[in-house]
């Protein structure tokens, strides 16, 4: 059985959803993009209204309209929808391709991070937007999802950036024993952390951790185009080794005169002499009304939900204008 789902202010959108799928599944497997994260229901980056109908919600039971809140990739239609996502546009169809991708080179720029440089099979490529993130698929067929910090320009590899957790599942099963030469299966591309083209409104990229990477595939796409839209840059951390790409940034800014660079360091030794404190804060510092800003926010929930309320509250940015990527656990992994 499946249900219609229309759109509130969007008389063109409509898609059919069976019963045992998500409102978000419907609305990608029908060309419609909608913003999402984790799709685990942890994040908020795909919640939306219920403007009339009912719908089966993980996590938050049955909501019915008008509802709030809704987190479009747990619910699923009890009666015909009508939605208020934050964002819906159409798009092309995402063909998805499974790989086996061939360990190229690891890199540990910090004590935590591993930097993974992987190649393609002979004569395959892996066409994906910058920001989208992949699925790496273990032998059991669990799965974790990881941000892509290669620019599309350069899709007969792949570029991962990946924290190492203790007892985490795929650090101790995959991450520890990888080595040069072996294969990881991975299936992409999927995400929405894409930056939109207005190209009139200031971007302020915000990263914590290895939130670092897909804000990698951002700009280095963005200088590959010859754009020049402004572009800030802030990245927050906990002490200086954990900037484990600060040499990268600080070249953008001084070959780019519309990149600006700011790192943050929450936990900073004597010798620091930068910004410290929430990362978030010193963006509110420097940017006090953001009525003309993007913001594009990558890395640990906890960031991406005071970022967003307290840049709307304190900055005045719009709801619509806040685009982000939950870095989010899978059990103890992140």
């Amino acid at each position: 059985m499946s249900f219609r789902i229309t759109v509130t202010d969007h008389d063109d959108i409509g898609f059919d959803c069976e019963e045992d799928e998500t409102v978000l599944d419907a609305a990608d497997r029908a060309g419609y993009a909608i913003p999402y994260s984790c799709r685990k229901g942890v994040c908020s980056s795909c919640e939306g209204g219920i403007a009339a109908g009912e719908a089966m919600v993980r996590g938050q039971g049955v909501q019915a309209g008008p509802a709030e809140g809704v987190k479009l990739c747990q619910a699923r239609p009890l009666t015909d929808l009508q939605i208020t996502p934050t964002r819906i546009q159409k798009v092309e169809p995402v063909e998805r391709k499974t790989l086996e991708a061939k360990v190229r080179k690891i890199t540990r720029p910090a004590p935590d991070v591993a930097v993974i440089q992987f190649r393609l099979p002979i004569g395959q490529r892996a066409p994906f937007r910058a920001g989208q993130y992949l699925r790496v698929v273990m032998e059991d067929g669990d799965s974790r999802n990881y941000s892509m910090a290669n620019p599309p320009q350069k899709n007969d590899g792949i570029e991962l950036h990946i924290r190492h957790v203790p007892g985490g599942k795929f650090s101790e099963q995959v991450l520890s024993k990888l080595d040069k030469g072996q294969f990881l299966t991975v299936e992409l591309p999927y995400g929405e952390f894409c930056l939109s083209d207005n190209d009139d409104m200031n971007a302020v990229l915000l990263a914590t951790g290895t939130g670092f990477a897909p804000i990698k595939s951002l700009i280095e796409n963005q200088i590959a185009l010859g754009a020049e839209r402004p572009l800030k840059l802030y990245w927050g951390v906990n002490t200086e080794a954990d900037l484990y790409m600060a040499d990268v940034a600080a070249r953008w800014a001084a070959a780019h005169p519309w990149i600006s660079f700011t790192p943050v360091i929450s936990s900073p030794s004597d010798g620091w002499d930068g910004r410290t404190g929430f990362v978030h804060r010193a963006v509110l510092e420097d940017i006090p009304d953001m009525s003309n800003v993007e913001v594009y926010a990558c890395g640990a929930p906890v960031m991406i939900d005071a970022a967003r309320s307290e840049f709307e509250a304190e900055a005045g940015l719009a709801k619509d204008r806040f685009f982000s990527d939950a870095f989010v656990a899978s059990g103890d992994e992140e």
